[in-house]
């Protein structure tokens, strides 16, 4: 048996379609949500925390613009774990669901929208189409 190294980035070959390594499928039910469904749930999402921030403030104050991220993560930290996603995720046909299976949690939902909300990282993104915030909290966007 040869000596066997550790696989490096570099030594990696490249995937034939985003969630090939994690076991998706490349397209259909199951498969890795692509970045227009991602754009168009995130819109939804942004429209509805800023209607509900709009019954608490008014639009042009200093508290409207802390209250509508605060409103989005709520959202968020609400619906993920209870419906499987957030309203914009369940209304364009995707669910989040972590890698390991199961119940995704409380404390997923929390460390992903905590950096959703800082959005850098969600511009990281892999070979799989997932952003930083789903890789460090162990999920993947999929098509459902």
């Amino acid at each position: 048996m040869p000596d066997a190294k550790p696989q490096t980035f570099g030594d990696l070959e490249p995937s034939r379609w985003p969630g090939e390594r994690l076991g998706l499928p490349s397209d259909g039910r199951g498969s890795v949500a692509r970045a227009g469904r991602r754009l168009l749930a995130l819109g939804a999402d942004w429209a509805s925390a800023m209607l509900v921030a709009l019954a608490f403030t008014p639009y042009e104050s200093f508290e409207y613009t802390w209250v509508t991220p605060l409103v989005f993560a709520v959202l968020q930290i609400v619906f993920i774990p209870t419906i499987g996603g957030s309203l914009g995720h369940r209304l364009f046909g995707m669910r989040v669901i972590p890698l390991e299976g199961g119940w995704i949690g409380l404390w997923r939902p929390v460390v992903r929208t905590a950096l959703l909300v800082v959005v850098v990282p969600a511009l990281v993104w892999d070979s799989d189409q997932r952003g930083f915030h789903d890789k460090v909290a162990g999920t993947v966007l999929i098509r459902y």
